[in-house]
C-alpha cells in the first residue's frame, strides 16, 4: 500500500509538472497574441491621434464633436487592450516586458489626461466663432456705419459746417476701421499680455469714434439727422458684437488646443509609440521553450 501510494503521488506530481509546462506551439501562439495586441495598441494610438487632429482642425462644432468622439473611442480601445496585455504578461511575460508595459501605462495615463483637455477645447471653437463674427456681423455693422457717414458728408457738402462734418465723419470712420484691423490679431494671439495691449489700442480708437459721433451730434444742422442716427445705431451694434468677439477670443480654445496638440500631445505620443515598439521587439525576441537555438534547447 505504501508503495502504491508513492507511485500515485509520483504520477500526480508528473501530471502537475507537465500540465504547467507549455509546449513550443502554445508558447508561439501566446507570443503572437501579445505581439498582435501591441500592434493593435499602436494602431489605436495612431487612429486616436489622427481623429484628435481632425477635431482640432475642423471648422464646425458638429465636425469637431464627431472627430472628438472617434478619438475617445480609439483611446478607450487602447486602454482595453492594455489591460488585456497586462493580464497575458502576468502569466507569461518577462520582467523586462512587464517593466516596459508599466512605463507605457504611466505615459498613456498622461496621454489620456492631455487628450481630455485638448478635445474639450477643440469642440468649443471659440476662435473660429470670433472670426465668423469679425468678418460677418461686425463687418456688416461697420459697412452700414461707413455708408451712413458718407451720405452725411455728401448731404452737407455745401453747408457752413461742411469741413467740420467731413473731419468728424471721416475721423470716426477711420478709427472704426482701425478697430476692425485689430480684431483678427487679437483672435490669433496666444498671449494674454499681448491681448491686453491690443484691447488698449481698441479702446483708444473706440473713444475717438464715439467722440467724433458726439461731435457730429452737437452740430445744430445735424439735429435729428437720419443718417447720423443710423451711423450711431450701427456703430453701437458693432460695439456689442465686438464685445462678443473679444470674449470668444479670450477663451482661445482653437489656439490652445492646437498648441497642446503640437507640443505636449506630440511629445507623449512619441514616447508611447517608442515604448510599444520596444515592448513588441522584446516579445519577438523572447525564447521559446523546446525550440533549438545553436544546438541547445531552451
Amino acid at each position: 500500500m505504501a508503495a502504491g501510494a508513492a507511485v500515485l503521488l509520483l504520477f500526480v506530481g508528473v501530471v502537475l509538472l507537465f500540465g504547467r509546462e507549455r509546449g513550443p506551439d502554445a508558447w508561439l501562439a501566446g507570443r503572437e497574441q501579445r505581439i498582435d495586441l501591441v500592434a493593435r495598441m499602436q494602431l489605436g494610438l495612431a487612429s486616436a491621434s489622427e481623429a484628435e487632429k481632425s477635431a482640432v482642425l475642423a471648422i464646425t462644432d458638429r465636425e469637431s464633436q464627431v472627430f472628438a468622439d472617434q478619438a475617445r473611442a480609439s483611446t478607450a480601445d487602447v486602454e482595453r487592450e492594455r489591460g488585456e496585455l497586462a493580464g497575458l504578461l502576468d502569466h507569461g511575460g518577462t520582467q523586462h516586458e512587464k517593466e516596459l508595459l508599466a512605463q507605457f501605462s504611466q505615459h498613456f495615463g498622461e496621454f489620456q489626461q492631455i487628450d481630455d483637455e485638448l478635445l474639450d477645447l477643440a469642440v468649443r471653437n471659440s476662435n473660429l466663432k470670433a472670426y465668423a463674427l469679425t468678418y460677418g456681423a461686425a463687418s456688416d455693422a461697420l459697412d452700414e456705419t461707413s455708408a451712413a457717414l458718407s451720405r452725411l458728408v455728401g448731404a452737407n457738402a455745401d453747408s457752413k459746417d461742411a469741413k467740420q462734418v467731413m473731419s468728424l465723419a471721416f475721423g470716426a470712420e477711420i478709427a472704426a476701421l482701425r478697430i476692425q484691423t485689430l480684431l483678427p490679431p487679437h483672435i490669433a494671439e496666444a498671449s494674454d499680455a499681448r491681448m491686453d495691449e491690443l484691447e488698449a489700442r481698441i479702446n483708444r480708437e473706440d473713444d475717438l469714434v464715439r467722440s467724433d459721433l458726439q461731435g457730429l451730434g452737437a452740430l445744430s444742422n445735424l439735429q435729428g439727422d437720419a443718417d447720423l442716427a443710423l451711423a450711431q445705431s450701427r456703430y453701437g451694434r458693432f460695439r456689442e458684437i465686438q464685445k462678443q468677439i473679444l470674449a470668444l477670443s479670450r477663451e482661445n480654445t482653437n489656439v490652445r488646443s492646437l498648441s497642446i496638440s503640437l507640443n505636449q500631445k506630440r511629445r507623449v505620443m512619441l514616447v508611447c509609440h517608442d515604448l510599444l515598439s520596444s515592448l513588441q521587439e522584446a516579445i519577438r525576441k523572447e525564447p521559446i521553450p523546446g525550440v533549438r537555438f545553436g544546438g541547445w534547447f531552451q
